[in-house]
């Protein structure tokens, strides 16, 4: 096909007055909407149920950013019947045909860019910077998974044998539960979603409970592009309530899932038995989050450890799986690091989210709750330098003062369990095997990097770090579609490593034809 080359979405420069000022104008212009009630979308259809739950701005929790539909059995139902419908006829669709679908798509998602943005922000309390590096990720998957979708096309290499023709083709599975988390909003959605559908599966989506807006929105968008009814499914509700059911469910043929281990473990568990009327194996693919850590050693340039710190600790409040929340440093040089980190760290401003603030709030109360119950403990852990509590002055929202915990014990819990929070545990190592030591001393296994000036240690940490993505003399977080093909293992997961060219492969089956003439 004559798509042009992929290429990632390039993200603004909020430098430029001009782009600052439409950024907030998108703001203004989403006002009238906040409210709203936002119904699920089955088959095409709008579903309303007679019960919706609200989804608020963590940074003003009086704010009411929409009411989405509570959907319950029936609507389950419903929405298995409307994507197996859809799957009969997608699934033949040729690759090309369903790769033009994508591209428009992420064409309609372009165009409406900023307004993506403003619901972020208010959705879940991401500044300019991180609202519009989430939206442009979204745009990166549609277009990615496009491509690679026609080179997965072809038949797979074999050996000729003489008198007979044998064909080996991949084809999609079926009907795929797709349960993104709230932290990458749109971006992990829509590349959890873009993925199976590339391939010509159907999928009902049921995100996270905090932020189903986004997801509405992103109905609205598909439904724009004229992508056909039932290939994209929306129900939004409890956890408790849907979440068991649709695992479960003898028509659900994958779970494709981004979020806690815990949550994660219960639906690799459900997903392996087999309930009556299933007549397949269900497959799982797993992203489980991370406990990620950057090494220093004594000859690494500082200036550059101390900025990688801070961008990677307390971008989105440490609300990313990829976020630094252990900084290995080798004990020469770790009180000059950790001052040099403090001093930027008290720079940042923790506010709203609308105000375009470095750190906001974290997403809810539950969130919020458990971070402080950590940082309690914390002054019994090690040192605290920074932060420890609530913000203050910051507002009425759930706002975490940016945290620096020293000198932390490695058996420590804050050394060891995901906070999901702006909080950083310093873990001083006697010298650079003991800091290698510390870095694979984890149940997880995501991302995580090394700053240091000597090419042999270098070389050294590439090889035995226990991480799916590593990085070198840069900040751990903010993996690009098609470049870092994102992903962990350990406890972090399966290792389906989004963003790259073998993922696609995890939503397909292959089928071997053999005729002899």
């Amino acid at each position: 096909m004559a798509f042009e080359p992929y290429r990632n979405e390039p993200f603004t420069d909020f430098a430029d007055p001009a782009a600052l000022g439409a950024y907030r104008a998108a703001l203004e212009s989403v006002q009238p909407r906040l409210g709203r009630e936002w119904p699920l979308v089955i088959g095409g259809e709008r579903v309303t149920t007679g019960r919706t739950f609200d989804s608020l701005d963590p940074c003003d929790p009086s704010v009411v950013v929409g009411r989405a539909a509570m959907a319950g059995a029936a609507e389950l139902d419903r929405a298995f019947d409307a994507a197996e419908t859809a799957y009969r006829s997608w699934s033949t669709w040729s690759a090309e045909a369903r790769s033009r679908a994508l591209v428009r798509l992420a064409a309609v998602m372009r165009r409406r860019k900023l307004e993506l943005c403003a619901w972020e922000t208010l959705e879940a309390g991401k500044n300019f910077r991180e609202a519009d590096a989430d939206v442009a990720e979204a745009i990166d998957f549609v277009e990615y998974y496009a491509r690679e979708a026609l080179i997965l096309d072809a038949p797979l290499r074999t050996y000729h044998w003489p008198g007979e023709e044998n064909l080996t083709r991949l084809q999609p599975m079926g009907v795929g539960l797709v349960i993104p988390p709230w932290n990458f909003l749109l971006a992990i959605l829509v590349g959890t979603v873009a993925a199976p559908v590339a391939v010509g599966n159907t999928v009902i989506v049921k995100p996270s409970p905090s932020t189903p807006v986004i997801a509405g929105l992103f109905m609205e968008l598909v439904e724009e592009a004229g992508i056909p009814a039932g290939v994209i499914n929306l129900v939004t509700g409890a956890d408790a309530e849907i979440g068991d059911a649709l695992v479960d469910d003898p028509r659900t043929r994958f779970v494709n899932f981004t979020g806690s281990v815990a949550t994660g473990l219960r639906i690799h568990e459900r997903a392996a038995k087999v309930h009556p009327g299933q007549r397949f194996v269900k497959r799982t693919m797993l992203e489980m989050g991370g406990k990620d850590a950057l090494i220093v050693d004594e000859t690494a340039d500082l200036e550059l450890a101390a900025d990688a710190a801070v961008a990677s600790a307390f971008s989105f409040n440490g609300q990313k799986c990829s976020a630094l929340s252990r900084l290995i440093v080798v004990d020469a040089v770790a009180d000059t690091l950790v001052a040099m980190i403090g001093e930027r760290a008290e720079r940042l401003t923790v506010g709203a989210a609308t105000d375009n603030a470095d750190v906001t709030a974290v997403i809810n109360e539950r969130q919020f709750d458990k971070i402080l119950g950590y940082l309690a403990d914390a002054p019994e852990q090690g040192q605290v330098v920074l932060g420890g509590g609530r913000a203050d002055g910051a507002g009425d929202g759930y706002f975490i003062a940016p945290t620096i915990v020293d000198r932390v014990d490695p058996a420590a819990r804050i050394a060891r369990e995901e906070i999901f929070g702006p909080v950083l545990a310093v873990l001083r190592a006697r010298d650079f095997d003991h800091a290698i030591e510390l870095f694979n001393d984890s149940d997880f296994g995501l991302t995580g990097g090394i700053v240091s000036a000597s090419r042999e240690r270098i070389e050294h940490a590439r090889r035995e770090c226990q991480v799916g993505n590593f990085y070198v003399n840069r900040k751990i977080t903010g993996a690009l579609v098609g470049v870092q093909p994102f992903g962990g293992f350990k406890r972090s997961g399966t290792n389906s490593k989004a963003g790259g060219p073998d993922y696609l492969r995890l939503f397909v089956e292959a089928k071997t034809v053999t005729e002899r003439f």
